[in-house]
């Protein structure tokens, strides 16, 4: 019967995260382009949240289910730079060449406040190599992830306000939202937080427990299924948003950043509760252990991130560093027995694009961006 429940918690999950996008893409209206942003991210992810809440609760209870709590984010994660990225990409090259932009392979250039962005990334991705090596996740652990995140807010927030971008960027449904003064639009948004928060309260543990129960049905690892199911029905109202503007082409760099900016939610402060929620569960102040399998699986998604790290560091995304992203991803995902091997690609190809960086450290990139911004709007020395 669990399996059944997956008929109207799978809808559940969607509809949930559809309300509160829609609000959330409201909301950007009220603040800077970039604290929006990354505000907008944070707030897409709440779905993703949720059902990681659900699942760190119950491994507390139910030891045979603490492999589920690095499944759901670390496929989470690879959804994101494995196809989320790349489809930003090819959606804005196919409105691109359609409005008869230049031929050619064209790529997506970032703007100079991107780069805070971009360079967040990586102080989240050594720091999980530091969880990767002692292979636990604690409290400690989880301030640190939170203070890494804080920081990336706060330089957000130095930069100036961007003016504001126009309603046609909006959906149908957010437009009609924005129709409405001040404070009736307002009124709007925090309904649709409420009506998804309400959802997702009384769906996400019924959710969870279909997709176990249609996992045993089907004959499909728990694991796999939590991996890819979970986090593509959560993620996909961002998904959409996110192609929306892609095929406007000139928003395809806010596009992309908004799926950066929920990979620094996700390796930041998703992870970061894990560690709380479980001890909750626990009844006392506990960490979660990793076995062999999760501790691969969480450095195939730090390698193929920091992949992804180093493609826009050079401040642009070109058609064949996105089409590398998905070939990549669709490869373990449809062969899972070879992601030992897709781990030493992707390590192989990080190193030789490291070096690459380094020798071209003085043309532009995410590190001059953001030490020019630093010296006109952060007011660091």
């Amino acid at each position: 019967m669990e399996a059944l429940s997956a008929l109207w918690t799978f809808p559940a999950i969607v509809l949930a995260a559809m309300l509160i996008a829609w609000a959330a893409e409201c909301g950007q209206f009220f603040i800077s382009q970039g604290l929006a942003l990354a505000m907008l991210a944070w707030i897409q992810t709440l779905p993703e949240f949720a059902v990681e809440g659900v699942i760190a609760l119950t491994a507390a209870k139910d030891p045979s289910k603490v492999h589920l709590i690095t499944a759901n984010y670390t496929g989470s994660l690879r959804l994101f730079v494995g196809l989320g990225w790349p489809m930003v990409y090819f959606v804005a090259l196919f409105f691109h060449k359609k409005r008869g932009g230049k031929k050619g392979l064209w790529a997506i250039e970032l703007e100079d406040e991107h780069s805070i962005a971009i360079l967040a990334l990586l102080p989240a991705l050594l720091y999980f190599l530091v969880i990767y090596f002692k292979g636990t996740l604690n409290i400690f652990d989880g301030l640190v992830l939170g203070a890494i995140y804080f920081v990336y807010l706060y330089l957000l927030s130095k930069m100036p306000p961007h003016d504001e971008e126009e309603m046609d960027d909006l959906g149908r449904i957010p437009k009609f939202m924005m129709r409405y003064k001040y404070p009736v639009n307002i009124i709007w948004i925090v309904l649709f937080f409420i009506a998804g928060a309400v959802i997702l309260y009384f769906s996400a543990h019924p959710f969870l427990n279909s997709m176990l129960a249609l996992a045993v049905s089907v004959g499909v690892s728990q694991f796999v299924f939590v991996q890819w199911v979970a986090p593509f029905l959560s993620e996909f109202p961002e998904k959409l948003s996110a192609f929306y503007w892609a095929r406007k082409v000139t928003k395809a760099p806010m596009a992309l950043v908004n799926f950066v900016s929920s990979s620094i939610n996700q390796w930041t402060i998703l992870v970061a509760m894990i560690p709380f929620i479980y001890s909750f569960g626990m009844g006392k102040i506990s960490y979660v252990t990793f076995d062999e399998h999760q501790r691969l699986e969480i450095l195939l998604t730090i390698v193929q991130s920091y992949l992804g790290f180093l493609f826009l560091a050079s401040m642009d995304f070109a058609f064949f560093e996105a089409s590398a992203l998905f070939i990549l991803w669709l490869v373990q995902f449809l062969i899972p027995g070879i992601r030992e091997e897709i781990l030493w690609v992707y390590g192989a190809w990080a190193l030789i694009e490291t070096f690459r960086m380094i020798k071209n450290i003085k043309s532009r990139n995410a590190f001059n961006v953001f030490l020019k911004l630093s010296r006109e709007h952060l007011k660091l020395k």
